[in-house]
């Protein structure tokens, strides 16, 4: 009989954000968001920034992430990311205040300005944000 789990994590450069067995996830790859159940081929991929569903035996979980890399074998995901946060770890007034000011950049349009590191700002914050209010 095949198993219904596989191991789980999500690590950052600080810490392991996450650990456990888990029924599936949804992640958000750079050619859009793909699905991971227990049993997967191996598979490697870059991620972009988005939220990570985890369905576990006891309910779901939903991470904030900036982006990284995932990779499949053995019946384990590993996601590599700069970032992660579970929804109720999220600082909202932080990420509030990171949207403005990368809203304020994008307005302003200074000539030193870099408009992509700008942009990639406001994308992190607006998803924090997105997952802090699904908690």
């Amino acid at each position: 009989m095949e198993t219904k789990l596989f191991t789980f994590e999500i690590v950052t450069p600080h810490k392991v954000v996450f650990s456990a067995p888990v029924l599936s996830v949804q992640a958000p790859g750079v050619a859009g968001y793909f699905g991971i159940m227990a049993n997967h081929a191996p598979f490697l991929t870059a991620l972009r920034i988005g939220a990570i569903h985890v369905a576990t035996d006891h309910g779901e979980k939903l991470f904030a992430t900036g982006g990284g890399f995932a990779e499949v074998i053995n019946n384990k995901m590993t996601v590599l990311a700069e970032s992660a946060e579970q929804g109720p770890e999220i600082d909202v007034e932080r990420a509030r205040q990171a949207r403005d000011r990368a809203l304020q950049r994008l307005k302003e349009k200074h000539s030193d300005l870099d408009l992509d590191r700008a942009r990639l700002a406001l994308q992190r914050a607006l998803n924090r944000l997105a997952v802090a209010e699904q908690k």
